[in-house]
């Protein structure tokens, strides 16, 4: 593991590595006065120059085409797709440029090129994707006769589970019902890979349609399934985890707790058992959910079970932000007990899901014991969580108290961005500048007041937004920053900033906010590059 990535976080260690390399800002501030109108024209032929000097990046998959096709040059990027040799990379690129197609409103032009893939495989997948979006745009008719022109049957069942998932959405119940059980019947007649995926997708749809006994028989399919296929782990994507998640939120732990209950039996393949579970078991109908753990909870867990440490580390982060309190403190208690009594399989993604989950509840302190078995490293990184997590649930100034508290300087000042970010979000501007400003490390500070500023125009303050963005250290977080308040500013002032982000840093900050406010940006850097 890199020097500092635990300390920093994925999130922030790669970008303060980039802009670090960048060097300072410079002194001058250039390009403070450039296109004081503000005009379209003058800022793309800066992107023209500016996309000149850098040659060297791949425009033929990635955000690049797929930006294109999001702001109205779907041949353009489908052009760049068929670039690619590599039949699979080419069919996999145009696959998602019909989402992005789709994604941004254009139907008919997605539909073609999904029909022109050359893989029938993906060719189907882009086809299913295409069903629910036609449906929500209310051409439903469309998106049956696009359902039934799918080829392969096993991506017929996903095509009407998605379809039914959008009529629910739409509050057309009977239309739902019926393409639920065309889904259902799909895939009772044909178990396929992904049986599971399309069986916890019509749960929620029978949740939203009111038939809660259908959706609980449903669970029961998908968890039969699972122990079944996966007898020593699980196969992504974790389907049941879904259905658990759903389920806890409603207050309902009798199908966790059983699935954590170990049952006597020999190990592999007796009558109606896997690895010792039997497949009928219903559990503790009878439980009453409170904040610590069941006897069943507390007893060993069984090897080979269907749910291990990283699903239920699933389970937990699904349910942090929305259960209530005595649903959080009942999964952790089972969590730590799994920890405890488990195998010891991905214990570390098991303990960071569950510190936080306590932290966003409140309880930071057993968060923090959590944090102490580990080692040093890990301690501060998992700390500098626990401060974040802290902020986001309302206590700022116990999470302030916390992060000042770590020993390790770069979790310290990642455990301050986050708190400093908190605070803007919530409108206390001023103590969050002051927080930012108490950052020892340079580009720390500079991500700090990047988050101020931000914030500082959201509410309303442009001027003081764009002092805080200037006054950034380093060029590279500077840019970003300026680049932030391009979609906060009105169209002139937001096309100036952009050319001072353009002179100061090149393209690259500015152009994921000039596809929204100057959709024409992408093309011209598109075409200046490939000419």
């Amino acid at each position: 593991m890199p020097e500092g990535l635990a300390q920093w976080g994925p999130e922030l260690f790669m970008v303060r590595e980039q802009e670090r390399r960048r060097g300072p800002a410079p002194g001058n501030d250039p390009g403070r006065d450039i296109l004081r109108g503000g005009f379209e024209p003058c800022l793309l032929a800066l992107l023209r120059l500016s996309a000149g000097r850098d040659p060297g990046t791949d425009l033929t998959s990635g955000w690049f085409p797929r930006a294109l096709a999001r702001t109205g040059h779907l041949v353009r990027a489908a052009e760049l797709a068929y670039t690619i040799g590599d039949e699979l990379k080419q069919g996999t690129e145009l696959l998602e440029l019909v989402k992005a197609a789709a994604g941004a409103g254009d139907l008919r032009g997605a539909q073609a090129l999904a029909e022109s893939i050359p893989l029938r495989q993906l060719r189907d997948k882009a086809l299913v994707a295409l069903v629910p979006a036609w449906a929500r745009a209310g051409e439903r008719a469309r998106a049956v006769a696009l359902a039934e022109s799918i080829r392969y049957p096993h991506n017929w069942g996903w095509a009407w589970a998605l379809l039914a998932k959008a009529a629910a959405d739409s509050g057309d119940i009977d239309e739902a019902l019926g393409f639920a059980a065309r889904a259902d019947d799909e895939v009772s007649s044909c178990a396929v890979d992904g049986t599971e995926q399309v069986l916890a997708l019509l749960v929620e749809v029978a949740v939203a349609t009111g038939d809660h006994d259908r959706a609980a028989a449903l669970a029961d399919r998908v968890e039969d399934i699972t122990r079944s296929r996966n007898p020593t782990g699980w196969s992504k994507p974790r389907s049941l985890a879904v259905v658990l998640a759903r389920e806890a939120l409603q207050g309902n732990l009798d199908r966790l707790d059983a699935l954590l209950r170990p049952v006597p039996g020999p190990a592999v393949g007796a009558g109606d058992t896997v690895c010792g579970w039997a497949l009928d078991e219903a559990g503790d109908q009878d439980m009453v959910l409170e904040g610590h753990p069941e006897e069943s909870a507390a007893r060993p867990f069984p090897a080979g079970s269907p749910l291990g440490a990283r699903d239920l580390a699933c389970v937990l982060d699904a349910v942090a932000e929305t259960a209530d309190q005595d649903v959080a403190l009942a999964l952790a208690d089972r969590a730590g007990t799994l920890l405890d009594t488990g195998d010891g399989r991905d214990h570390d993604i098991l303990l960071r899901s569950l510190t936080l989950l306590l932290a966003r509840h409140g309880q930071v302190e057993r968060a923090l014991a959590l944090a102490d078995r580990l080692d040093l490293d890990q301690t501060g990184a998992r700390q500098a969580d626990i401060a974040g997590e802290l902020a986001r649930s309302g206590d700022t100034g116990g999470a302030e108290a916390l992060a000042h508290a770590i020993t390790d300087r770069r979790a310290r000042d990642r455990a301050l961005i986050e708190v400093v970010r908190e605070l803007a979000r919530r409108g206390d501007q001023g103590r969050a500048e002051d927080l930012a400003h108490s950052v020892n490390d340079r580009w720390a500070q500079g991500e700090a007041l990047l988050a101020v500023a931000r914030e500082t125009a959201r509410h309303g303050d442009p001027g003081r937004a764009e002092t805080l963005a200037r006054s950034i250290a380093h060029r590279g977080t500077r840019a970003r920053a300026l680049a932030a308040l391009v979609e906060l500013s009105e169209p002139s002032h937001a096309r100036r900033l952009a050319a001072q982000v353009v002179i100061a840093d090149g393209w690259d900050p500015v152009l994921p906010v000039l596809e929204r406010i100057v959709p024409r940006s992408v093309a011209v850097v598109v075409d200046r590059m490939t000419s």
